[in-house]
């Protein structure tokens, strides 16, 4: 499985290596506050990964944080039962 991820980032390298070059026209980007130029394929490579980290961002907001509250809320239950039962009823199935 390693090797697999391995090759896929590789081909991911490559792929954004081969769209830096043939993108070399400069353009103009124009921030907020900023601009600065640079050529489009470093353009393309950034918003492309700026969609990533605010995709991952939104995953993480609305199916992570959600789930994770979930899983501590039944932890915290499991454990009360746990307390509640006390060890004579995990030793009384003997």
């Amino acid at each position: 499985m390693n090797m697999f991820r391995l090759v896929v980032a590789l081909l991911f390298l490559a792929y954004g290596l081969i769209i830096g070059v043939l993108n070399t026209q400069p353009i103009t980007l124009k921030l907020l506050f900023t601009e600065f130029q640079t050529s489009s394929g470093v353009g393309i490579i950034l918003s492309l990964l700026l969609g990533v980290v605010v995709g991952g961002l939104i995953v993480v907001a609305t199916l992570v944080w959600p789930l994770y509250a979930k899983l501590r809320r039944a932890n915290r239950s499991a454990a009360a039962a746990a307390g509640d039962a006390g060890p004579s009823a995990a030793d009384s199935g003997r």
